[in-house]
């Protein structure tokens, strides 16, 4: 059963809580990081990328840069833009958006649910993406962006929280993307003890996002055991930070995909070999937003397409049937020579939430073609993640994003 415990975050006074919050570091490319930073110079993101505190061309992995991420965070601390907490609590954090709302629980899960397979994954990691990771842990001494995780909706859960929601918040701000953030910090014994007999009945928790910083802070508990045998299991560093959802409130949306060049092909023999596969039905210039699973778009030399999978390449297999692995297996391969879109650099992945427009510039621009896709549904990740299977890289885009900077465990 699932052990998710309370614990005393460091966090943002609340009067520079909307300054420090930050969007999470990697839906940022350099150039917009450096951007937001000079829009805000007190957003989280200068420790989360601390590469943009040095010159263009920075090693962004040497060692100068994760320490400067540490004496950025520890700077805050000195400063009291940062404040710990004296005592361990709970935190509700609620997003909302138009009439999207979904309130999850901040609390430090274990790294042995995590190992034993109580805390489920479905995607694969990434060695230097996980380095990454432990390196900036350790140069903090802290965790500092949530792992996202789903569990199974439980309204007893539920409406403990909606009690605690109709008091004062300690946080309430709006993001510059309209997002409403708001947060209550939970120092109540009985309330506390209720949270936690809650997640302690739940047999299996879902990593919906932050596989590399789950990994990372998994890699780093299993390194302090090993220098300390004697270590009795309550040690900050056995456990990471997390944000935990029930999986009926999370709303997912597109992973689209671009492709830099048609394999060498001209858009006759390209649209011929699609066609293998595919229905193929030219939409003109208005974008194909995919209406259910099984449909796609395709935009090509100015031009959208609506692509339908044929019935006999459809499966029954949790993972070849998502929708990401129908466009890998039955298209980016086979026509395109995408083997390996994880490394391949023809390949990039762009989330839903920046639009038709972006899609159709970035073909337009290197020549190539630009992939709408219907999004991974929740049932689907955890039919996956159930069976011990891993879906296919930048399957999912979870919307509205976590901020960090408001949570920091310290290990």
């Amino acid at each position: 059963m699932a052990v998710v415990k309370p614990f005393p975050a460091i966090r943002p006074q609340a009067v520079k809580a909307a300054e420090i919050a930050a969007l999470p570091y990697d839906v940022f490319t350099r150039e917009e990081a450096v951007k937001e930073i000079e829009k805000h110079p007190l957003s989280f993101l200068r420790v989360d990328r601390p590469e943009t505190n040095f010159p263009e061309g920075t090693d962004m992995y040497s060692p100068k840069v994760y320490e400067k991420a540490g004496e950025l965070l520890w700077k805050l601390v000195d400063t009291g833009d940062l404040c710990q907490d004296m005592e361990s609590c709970y935190y509700i954090y609620e997003l909302s958006v138009g009439n999207h709302v979904q309130t999850g629980v901040v609390a430090c899960t274990s790294v042995d649910d995590y190992l034993d397979h109580v805390i489920k994954c479905h995607e694969n990691t990434r060695p230097e993406k996980e380095a990454d990771r432990i390196r900036h842990i350790e140069a903090c001494h802290a965790q500092t962006g949530p792992i996202y995780l789903a569990h199974c909706p439980d309204p007893q859960l539920r409406r403990l929280l909606d009690i605690k929601k109709c008091s004062h918040p300690n946080y309430n701000f709006q993001g510059e993307d309209g997002v409403r953030h708001r947060v209550w910090a939970v120092y109540e014994g009985n309330v506390i003890e209720k949270i936690e007999k809650s997640f302690g009945k739940m047999d299996r928790i879902y990593v919906a996002d932050g596989h590399h910083r789950a990994a990372a802070a998994v890699k780093i508990a299993q390194k302090r055991r090993e220098k300390n045998p004697g270590y009795t299991g309550k040690e900050s560093f056995n456990y990471f930070l997390s944000v935990l959802f029930p999986w009926d409130e999370l709303h997912i949306v597109e992973y689209n995909r671009v492709v830099k060049d048609l394999g060498g092909k001209n858009l006759e023999e390209f649209l011929r070999e699609v066609g293998k596969c595919f229905q193929v039905e030219k939409r003109g210039g208005c974008p194909v937003k995919p209406e259910k699973k099984g449909v796609f778009g395709l935009y090509v030399e100015k031009t959208w397409y609506r692509l339908t999978i044929k019935e006999e390449y459809k499966s029954s297999d949790p993972v070849k049937n998502l929708d990401v692995s129908i466009l890998q297996d039955c298209l980016l391969a086979p026509v395109l020579g995408i083997q390996n879109p994880k490394e391949d650099p023809r390949i990039q992945f762009v989330g839903g939430i920046r639009g038709f427009r972006e899609l159709e510039e970035r073909a337009d621009r290197e020549g190539g073609a630009a992939f709408s896709l219907y999004p991974t549904d929740m049932m689907e990740l955890i039919r996956v993640a159930d069976t011990d299977q891993l879906m296919p890289p930048k399957s999912t885009w979870f919307e509205p994003k976590l901020r960090s900077g408001l949570f920091i465990h310290r290990i």
